[in-house]
């Protein structure tokens, strides 16, 4: 599998307050014929998250972009899960309504953060979307102890289903600094906001990797593949993939896409992938440099 590098099709807006970096875990939602709604989420000067969207015209990649000025999601009221990031994952439509799950962020005390899912709607792809709650319709629970973040839901058969991550544990460090270990796990649902979790572990970590991150499901001709992100010893972000034919079992695949050399904007990493089909040619929407510090790039399939 190999992948031509397209460049950098989008930078945080650093006019805006809530975009003074990044513009992470990027996800197309298509509009018309060419143009794609990107969804993604922007930090401000304290590294606060918030998302946002820019649309993608694939005729001309590097033309000047609409772009929401004001985040569409916003953070929550001080002491809420979600008072220090409110970062967008996936879309689906319920009913009239579209339906953004998110990761709420919020400080610890003896770990760095702590983040659950949450979940907001509304009428338009625009904006803005109203959290259904104040409270994580996916947190801490009997499954998923200490973190739930990165919900990708899609409807499958009769229900929803959700791949996201679950925190595995922390460790402090002989250095002192505390260490973070998640996966992928998966939930289902029957009205996409009651969530049922399971101790199946879909992605387990392999030898010296303590993070996998950000699944999304992406369907191929037929074959059911998983994307997501992964780190392990003294090593940043990767891009990885899996496939699978019954959504449960997944064999991982290389995917051959390292970070650029010199001092490009993936120069340190390459990571929070999204594929997606225009004219009949598979791309790839992924994050480089700082977990997307730098914009969204786009790669195109071989």
């Amino acid at each position: 599998m190999a992948w031509e590098k397209l460049g950098l099709v989008f930078s945080p807006d650093t006019s805006l307050f809530w975009q003074q970096s990044h513009a992470q875990n990027p996800f197309p939602i298509k509009l018309s014929d060419h143009v794609f709604r990107v969804f993604y989420a922007s930090r401000d000067k304290d590294n606060v998250s918030r998302t946002g969207f820019f649309d993608l015209d694939m005729r001309d990649i590097f033309a000047t972009k609409n772009y929401s000025k004001e985040p569409v999601l916003d953070i929550g009221p001080l002491g809420a899960f979600d008072d220090c990031g409110a970062m967008a994952h996936s879309i689906i439509k319920i009913g009239q309504d579209y339906v953004l799950y998110y990761t709420g962020w919020s400080k610890a005390v003896s770990v760095p953060f702590t983040f659950y899912i949450g979940a907001a709607k509304s009428a338009k792809l625009e904006g803005p979307f109203i959290k259904v709650s104040q409270a994580p319709i996916l947190g801490r629970n009997y499954f998923d102890p200490f973190l739930t973040s990165a919900p990708f839901v899609i409807p499958y058969q009769n229900y929803f289903l959700m791949y996201y991550i679950s925190g595995l544990k922390w460790e402090k460090e002989s250095s002192g600094a505390i260490k973070h270990y998640y996966t992928i796990k998966y939930a289902v649902s029957n009205d996409g906001l009651s969530w049922t979790s399971y101790p199946n572990i879909v992605m387990p970590l392999l030898q010296d990797e303590y993070a996998i991150a950000r699944p999304v499901i992406f369907e191929d001709r037929g074959s059911h593949e998983l994307w997501f992100s992964y780190r392990g010893g003294d090593n940043t972000y990767r891009i990885g993939m899996a496939h699978s034919k019954d959504m449960i079992n997944w064999t991982r695949e290389a995917v051959n896409f390292e970070p650029s050399t010199g001092d490009d904007w993936d120069n340190e990493m390459v990571c929070y992938p999204h594929p997606f089909f225009y004219n009949g040619e598979k791309y790839l929407l992924y994050n480089g440099r700082g977990y997307g510090a730098t914009g969204v790039g786009l790669a195109k399939l071989k």
